[in-house]
């Protein structure tokens, strides 16, 4: 792998970066993780998302036990290095481990966070359980 893909970086003191996952066609935030370098070294390889997960302390590729992958068709990195925008194809539309397409389905209004978009698939369904 080129140096250079990891140079630009500018990775946190615990060696990640902030990762925005945005459909490629409707340009929505699906969803927002992090990244080590070899995240993101495994998603420049294999042209699908890859993090590194802080509460499980391991490597994941993004649809690996729900079969939501994420296809990867461009990388941008923001001017200080410090965050990365991926532009991808959402299988099965899902990007959410709530079984909603995006994790940013809560919207302030009057006063509370309020639901506005609905679960596509139940979390038991995708996983066989619900997350903590």
């Amino acid at each position: 792998m080129d140096n250079s893909l990891l140079e630009a970086v500018k990775f946190d003191e615990k060696g990640l970066v902030c990762a925005i996952a945005q459909d490629r066609q409707t340009r929505r935030v699906l969803m927002v993780a992090w990244m080590n370098a070899e995240a993101l070294q495994k998603t420049v390889e294999t042209g699908f998302a890859h993090y590194y997960s802080r509460s499980r302390q391991k490597q994941w590729m993004k649809g690996e036990e729900s079969g939501h992958t994420q296809k990867v068709y461009e990388l941008r990195l923001d001017c200080d290095g410090d965050a990365i925008v991926m532009l991808i194809d959402q299988n099965g539309g899902i990007a959410c481990h709530t079984g909603r397409e995006s994790c940013f389905y809560k919207v302030w209004k009057d006063g509370a966070w309020q639901t506005v978009d609905a679960v596509l698939k139940d979390e038991k369904a995708i996983y066989g359980h619900t997350h903590p």
